[in-house]
């Protein structure tokens, strides 16, 4: 009698551990793998002694599914002024970029990136860079993750009409942080100098903050420091192009 009541319990134990686990897994809610896009605008307008417009698009796309990663975008400026008369275009840029991670584990992973620019004020006529490699997530929270990645890069650009194509070595990284429910803030810098040629490098970063708007977390407002350095410009150009964009941005 004794023996059959231990099994009893055992076995009523042992039922109350998988239901347990059963309930703790169905409850749990399963991941998002939608795609996560957002379009955002911005428009600059003076009057007066000076006549100014600077007008900025944007838009990104992404998804997590498996062991799997991906992300899109696109953005553009057109900017033009008015001086004593005198008209000048002050931007006119578009740029636009893919990657792809494959997760080797929670936070190792595998990349390839295409990058693709064209900006008439710098003269750049078109910079397309490749670059595979291997990421690593240091922080991976709900809140917050930071990511540095490290590769190769292929650049094919045109500089003032001169071609010209080099290798890099690609080094980057990657910032999100969720200030709070509402509010978040990011940052991203990339260097990539040519294996053969240090002196000649491209330096890309920025920084943002972002605040919602709405209570469906929609509609926000955000404000964007772009800067790029390039070592070896086209002729008559500066090294260092710098903006500041503020936007409202729509998440879909």
């Amino acid at each position: 009698m004794k023996r059959n009541v231990e099994l009893t319990v055992a076995a009523l134990a042992a039922l109350t551990a998988v239901t347990s686990a059963q309930a703790q897994q169905a409850a749990a809610p399963a991941p998002d793998t939608s795609w996560k896009s957002s379009a955002a605008a911005g428009l600059t307008l003076t009057r007066g002694n000076s006549s100014t417009l600077l007008a900025t698009l944007g838009a990104t796309t992404g998804k997590k599914w498996d062991q799997n990663e991906i992300s899109l975008g696109v953005d553009g400026a057109y900017g033009t002024s008015k001086n004593n008369g005198v008209n000048q275009t002050t931007a006119g840029s578009i740029h636009a970029f893919g990657q792809y991670n494959r997760l080797f584990n929670e936070r190792l992973y595998g990349f390839l990136r295409l990058e693709g620019l064209n900006d008439a004020v710098a003269d750049i006529n078109y910079r397309i860079t490749l670059s595979p490699g291997l990421g690593y997530y240091f922080i991976k929270e709900k809140k917050t993750d930071l990511s540095a990645e490290v590769g190769p890069g292929f650049v094919f650009e045109k500089l003032g009409g001169n071609k010209d194509n080099f290798v890099t070595l690609r080094v980057g990284e990657t910032f999100h942080h969720e200030l709070t429910d509402r509010a978040r803030i990011w940052e991203h810098a990339d260097i990539m100098p040519q294996v053969d040629r240090f002196s000649n490098y491209i330096v890309t970063a920025e920084a943002g903050i972002e605040a919602d708007l709405t209570a469906d977390k929609k509609l926000s407002l955000r404000a964007v420091l772009q800067d790029t350095y390039n070592s070896e410009p086209a002729p008559g150009r500066y090294k260092n192009d710098a903006k500041i964009i503020t936007a409202i941005a729509y998440k879909f």
